[in-house]
């Protein structure tokens, strides 16, 4: 069944397909980060995530054909219920934070907790610290956000959905 932008839902043409889940606080730049990932496009109109949302991208990988289902969780508490659901068949997470926001980098442990309770053992998380082209309202350091990787064992990036920085990075 084709989809209105064009792609195939039911594409059966990989040789691998790996679910991904983006998670974090509200408002830490998930959307924009899939966006700018899956389309190339960034927008500054910012539309809170209702429930769960996903896009597809195909990647080729040692002559191999990768389907990647991305899928964008809410942020909101309200909606954990629905989005955890989502977690058990996810082979891997990006954890986000905003690095102008300490809240957002407070609750990544919460989110780990998350990941624990309701993914599979092997699941891969990669922690990444999103608007990192809005330096002069920084308060999460470079370091800072190092560490914590370090600390619960996982890869660390900066990124910036709006500048297009180490977004490709994924692939």
């Amino acid at each position: 069944m084709a989809r209105q932008d064009g792609r195939d839902a039911a594409d059966q043409n990989f040789d691998y397909m790996f679910k991904l889940l983006i998670i974090g606080n509200s408002s830490v730049g998930k959307t924009s980060f899939l966006f700018r990932y899956a389309d190339d496009s960034f927008t500054s109109a910012f539309v809170s995530t209702v429930g769960i949302d996903f896009k597809v991208k195909t990647v080729f990988r040692h002559e191999k054909r990768v389907k990647l289902q991305i899928w964008d969780t809410a942020g909101q508490e309200r909606y954990r219920t629905i989005t955890t659901a989502y977690y058990r068949g996810a082979m891997g997470f990006i954890l986000m934070y905003d690095i102008t926001n300490e809240e957002s980098f407070n609750s990544v442990q919460d989110w780990v907790t998350q990941i624990k309770n309701y993914s599979w053992d092997n699941a891969q998380v990669i922690l990444v610290g999103n608007k990192c082209d809005m330096e002069e309202e920084r308060v999460i350091s470079t370091e800072r956000g190092k560490q914590l990787a370090e600390q619960l064992g996982v890869r660390f990036f900066e990124t910036s959905a709006k500048e297009n920085i180490n977004v490709k990075v994924f692939t």
